[in-house]
């Protein structure tokens, strides 16, 4: 999993916007002032929800999905999450095709990292932790006790390419079922869900053996429950209550 983060960078990432104009310039005091506010309006705009660094989304790029991001090598954490906060909309109407209700109520669930991480067991795609009320000891981390029959982890991801490529990528779902369901992932129920919302596969449901790889990975982590954390720099601090 590789988790390092750069501290600098000569040049800041920045997705290119197309299909964009300049207004047309305006002559006289009240339209300079108009304009002046409207500039003013777009700047704000960009720094809140898009910049530092200026990322500037393609409209027709971003309706499919996919945005463009110069210097890839160069993505902080920060540039990360602000890919991230930009395209998971496209992504979660993606997963809610799939009609399951985890793929609409993850978002709700308690986020674990501070920002999207590289994970190599997952195709070196960024991907977020995040974990229903049944998950609470998720937070905990290598301390977390076993988790109940009921908790639920789901993982989204996004892949950024060498060339600056971003798109969504499949959502990662883990469910602890009843003993006895399934020894060999230690009782978890594995789910792969695609952007476009199809089913990849499920433990012992439709396309068992194409998540096999899945349990496979985890039954490495038998002594955590099967249970891989995000690294700790991502880890977000939580409440010892």
């Amino acid at each position: 999993m590789d988790s390092s983060e750069r501290d600098g960078r000569t040049h800041a990432p920045r997705i290119a916007f197309g299909n964009t104009k300049s207004a047309p310039p305006k002559t006289g005091s009240t339209r300079a002032r108009v304009l002046l506010f409207l500039l003013s309006a777009i700047i704000l705009t960009l720094l809140l929800f898009i910049a530092p660094p200026a990322l500037l989304a393609q409209e027709d790029t971003l309706l499919e999905g996919h945005l463009q991001v110069d210097n890839p090598a160069n993505l902080t954490a920060l540039d990360a999450e602000l890919l991230y906060q930009r395209l998971l909309p496209k992504m979660i109407q993606g997963y809610i095709l799939s009609g399951r209700p985890d793929a609409r109520n993850y978002k709700r669930w308690t986020r674990y990292n501070s920002a999207p991480y590289r994970s190599s067991q997952h195709g070196q795609r960024f991907i977020n932790n995040y974990g229903n009320d049944l998950a609470a000891d998720y937070a905990f981390f290598e301390q977390a006790e076993q988790l109940p029959e009921g908790a639920r982890l789901a993982k989204d991801s996004f892949t950024v390419t060498s060339a600056g490529t971003v798109f969504p990528g499949p959502l990662f779902l883990m469910e602890k079922m009843a003993r006895g369901f399934n020894q060999a992932s230690g009782d978890w129920r594995y789910s792969m869900i695609m952007p476009d919302g199809s089913l990849f596969g499920e433990t012992k449901g439709v396309g068992d053996k194409q998540v096999t790889f899945c349990s496979d990975c985890h039954a490495q982590a038998a002594n955590l429950d099967q249970l891989y954390f995000l690294p700790p720099a991502y880890r977000l601090p939580q409440s010892e209550d």
